[in-house]
């Protein structure tokens, strides 16, 4: 009997999704009312001797897609980032964008709480509440979502030097909500890789930090199954300068680090990689972010089955969240800035994301005004119900162009992968595995903050040279734009959280915080898992910093060594 052809076996899965009621009921066709196919491929695909790496949608190795369907199925979440002020100032725009047709939560949180800071702390002022929401206790995020089912809501937050204490209090608020807990889906983003590499809101030195990870990916495994514990953020990369190459090396090298740490702590892999997703930028240079999304794809589904034994799809599938490039926003001209979003957003979706978020216009001078937030959120929905995007899985797939450079930025990754192993092996390796030892002597070395820099200074001598054009910045400069009327945040919301915290330590119960948190010290001595003991701190109301100064106390903080 003579073996199907790909195409034949995307028909068969095909079939089976439209039997399963896994395929929307809409009108899939042009603007004209023509029909269009599901997905288009070669007439012969013996012939073409690319197919091995393209191959069909949900077919290994997934550089197409991971679903037979496309969007046909299942259209990407529309996940709107927000946050400012207090928790009840972001509930109230979690509302308005939820009864606007939103499909999902992501978090901002503001400096003092990235830095596992109360509001209160010296450090803090100024800062409070001024670029995302402060969150000092479980009481405040009680009122973040206050009116949310979050058994209903995938909700992602994106932080990582304190995220273990901040899932903690999410995880208490719905308990107190009445949430049955291990039906929680969301993702929380906990990637301190990248923190070293290029964002740098780090709170200890990376193996406390690793251990903590360690620790949340075994009680999401064992508690809630759906809930995803890592997601892996190429975007602040992208953001401090990276290139497309080193955004898509670095994080997915990140990625493979962070499945070491999953292996040494005796989970199956099959079990636990499905939790692991990913967050990348898309920028303004439109074929190459379509392809970096694609190699993306086709590299992890490799590694997880070649270097690493997953053996089920699911383990294999590289699931990612985008964000458009905030660093492509200019405040000259603001509202060209709607017309980059639009093309960014344009390409995560033709590279097949599986959620977005849109900037908003004014990001670049303030936090997103409402009017300028509801743009942002309609270009999502005008591409999703407008374009014609969704009715055909992977467009572009069999481009020459788009697969030269999907093959380009797939081999420049190899590269730079080759290139972490190595650094690993001059550091004479590390017990959880070899890429963790190459990312580790790459933050240790500077090597990583360096390379990024160089890519950015390379950039900027384009842009000041003019090699690279930027609208309203180096050419097209006349305008009649006024002034944008921009969201500014009171200080007296800062004045106001901080009394709500003094409140709130006055009225708990100060012995038991200190015996939970002294239980916690205890517990990080040694092996036992702390997710627990945090989760009995925050139910006992410690704080956020409360939290994070116990382990700093502990295990000391960390400066970044210095490079020249």
């Amino acid at each position: 009997m003579a073996e199907s052809t790909g195409r034949e076996r995307w028909v068969a899965a095909w079939d089976a999704a439209v039997a399963a009621g896994k395929v929307r009921d809409r009108d899939f066709t042009t603007l004209s009312g023509d029909p269009v196919e599901p997905v288009y491929g070669p007439v012969d695909e013996a012939a073409d001797e690319r197919m091995p790496r393209i191959g069909w949608p949900g077919e290994y190795p997934f550089t197409r897609g991971l679903h037979p369907t496309g969007y046909r199925g299942r259209p990407w979440t529309i996940r709107q980032f927000a946050g400012f002020g207090n928790a009840r100032q972001t509930n109230e725009r979690y509302r308005m964008i939820l009864d606007a047709g939103g499909g999902g939560l992501s978090v901002a949180f503001d400096m003092p709480t990235l830095m596992g800071r109360d509001s209160d702390d010296p450090r803090a002022l100024g800062e409070v509440g001024h670029c995302g929401v402060a969150i000092d206790s479980v009481a405040d995020m009680e009122v973040l979502f206050e009116g949310i089912d979050l058994g209903a809501v995938t909700t992602s937050m994106t932080i990582s030097g304190p995220a273990i204490p901040i899932f903690c209090m999410y995880v208490v608020a719905a308990e107190r909500a009445g949430v049955d807990t291990t039906r929680l889906n969301g993702t929380l983003q906990t990637d301190i890789y990248k923190e070293y590499i290029a964002q740098k809101e780090w709170l200890f030195a990376p193996e406390p930090h690793l251990r903590l990870i360690g620790d949340l990916m075994e009680y999401t495994s064992a508690h809630m199954p759906d809930y995803k514990p890592l997601s892996v953020s190429g975007y602040h990369i992208r953001e401090a300068g990276a290139t497309a190459a080193q955004e898509l090396a670095y994080t997915l090298a990140d990625g493979f680090g962070y499945v070491e740490l999953g292996l040494s702590r005796g989970l199956d892999i099959d079990t636990f990689a499905p939790g692991l997703s990913f967050f990348f930028d898309a920028h303004i240079d439109f074929f190459e972010e379509i392809a970096k999304f694609r190699a993306a794809r086709r590299i992890w589904a490799r590694w997880m089955r070649e270097h690493f034994g997953a053996t089920t799809d699911r383990a294999q599938w590289l699931r990612f969240h985008t964000q458009t490039a905030g660093v492509s926003l200019t405040a000259q001209q603001p509202y060209n800035n709607v017309v980059r979003t639009a093309v960014e957003a344009l390409a995560a979706v033709l590279g097949g994301t599986n959620s977005l978020h849109t900037n908003a216009l004014d990001e670049t001078l303030a936090l997103p005004s409402e009017q300028a937030a509801e743009i942002a959120l309609r270009t999502q929905q005008v591409l999703a119900e407008e374009t014609g995007i969704v009715n055909v899985a992977d467009p572009l797939g069999g481009s020459w162009y788009v697969e030269a450079l999907t093959d380009r930025l797939e081999r420049e990754a190899e590269e730079t992968f080759t290139r972490i192993r190595e650094l690993g092996e001059r550091s004479g390796g590390h017990p959880i595995g070899p890429i963790t030892a190459g990312l580790l002597r790459g933050i240790e070395d500077g090597w990583f903050s360096a390379e990024v820099a160089e890519s950015a200074y390379a950039y900027q001598e384009q842009l000041e040279s003019g090699a690279k054009k930027v609208v309203g910045v180096n050419c097209h400069t006349g305008s009649v734009t006024g002034d944008l009327e921009i969201l500014r945040v009171s200080h007296e919301v800062e004045r106001e959280q901080v009394r709500v915290l003094a409140q709130r330590r006055s009225e708990r119960d100060d012995a038991a915080v200190i015996a939970a948190l002294d239980a916690m010290v205890t517990a990080s001595r040694a092996a036992d898992n702390l997710i627990e003991p945090m989760l009995v701190a925050v139910r006992a109301e410690a704080t956020l910093g409360e939290i994070c100064n116990a382990l700093r106390a502990e295990w000391g903080e960390y400066a970044e060594p210095a490079r020249f």
